[in-house]
């Protein structure tokens, strides 16, 4: 992946599936699951390199994003059954799995990049050679995978639509521009999951995460926090639960008592943006994370 530069349009699939060639699969076919351990495992490439199970669009692309825990590729497809079809493969090991019509976005981690491996080998091989020593590949090979982060990739993939499900029109935007929003919000929520989860992987709670995920997005979209905006998102305000997101996160009897807990967190939220003056969305999630992990933010 590091390999990559930015790419734009219908070609975004094909130079990913160069190096991730378990999209060649079709979820949709019985036989890609059992395909898929052989391409994921062994490296081996599909007989048929077809993508024909995928649209593409012109406005698709792959960029790279830069984090404070390192670069991350994030994939953006433009047509809703290039999403469904992606995490198919990609995150459900080529199996078709229903996607929640909700779902917007994911990172996937833990991908195997055979690229990485070959390359390894090559400089392995050479190395050995040029020094007059007889190569053992496979204890090498063995010592190299013992380390998943020396060959896996993590992407972050996107859909295109309004942010939470939420309407243009309820928030006040006119629809193109609330697709940008959502576009900049949907990126940087991913990656501050991405950067938490590296950096923080021993705080792990699920509301928490979307909440300062949430903020984030909405700090690198407006330039500031929202408080409005995220109580819509989640479908709470000081009263409690008024039907939103959250649900997803907490049972039905705990709602109103979570949305008055989450209510008078982004309080706190809010006056650490303005107080910060928060130009570097990023900086923001480890700043909420530090805050958490001593105690000074909770639910």
């Amino acid at each position: 992946m590091n390999q990559m530069n930015h790419i734009y349009g219908k070609n975004v699939l094909q130079a990913l599936a160069e190096i991730y060639p378990q999209l060649y699969l079709d979820p949709r076919s019985a036989e890609s699951a059992e395909a898929y351990k052989e391409v994921v495992q062994s490296g081996k490439t599909p007989e048929k390199r077809s993508l024909f199970h995928f649209l593409t669009d012109e406005k698709d692309s792959f960029v790279i994003e830069e984090t404070p825990v390192g670069d991350i590729g994030i994939v953006t497809l433009f047509q809703r059954q290039d999403f469904e079809t992606f995490l198919r493969v990609m995150a459900y090991r080529c199996t078709p799995r229903e996607i929640p019509s909700a779902q917007g976005a994911s990172m996937i981690g833990g991908i195997a990049n055979w690229n990485k491996i070959n390359r390894h080998k090559d400089e392995y091989l050479r190395t050995e050679t040029a020094q007059g020593r007889l190569p053992d590949w496979s204890a090498e090979f063995e010592r190299f995978t013992s380390d998943r982060s020396n060959y896996t990739d993590a992407l972050i993939v996107l859909s295109v639509g309004p942010y939470s499900g939420v309407p243009a029109e309820r928030l006040g935007y006119g629809e193109e521009e609330w697709l940008a929003l959502s576009r900049e919000i949907r990126k940087a929520h991913e990656c501050t999951h991405f950067i938490c989860r590296k950096k923080y992987p021993q705080l792990k709670e699920a509301i928490w995460d979307e909440v300062v995920a949430d903020a984030v997005g909405i700090v690198a979209a407006l330039g500031k926090f929202d408080l409005s905006m995220e109580e819509v998102f989640l479908g709470i305000d000081e009263n409690g639960y008024t039907g939103g997101r959250l649900k997803i996160y907490a049972q039905e009897n705990e709602l109103d008592d979570i949305a008055k807990k989450i209510h008078r967190l982004l309080l706190k939220i809010g006056e650490l943006s303005e107080s910060r003056h928060c130009a570097d969305p990023y900086a923001f999630a480890v700043l909420l994370e530090e805050k958490y992990k001593n105690g000074e933010l909770s639910l």
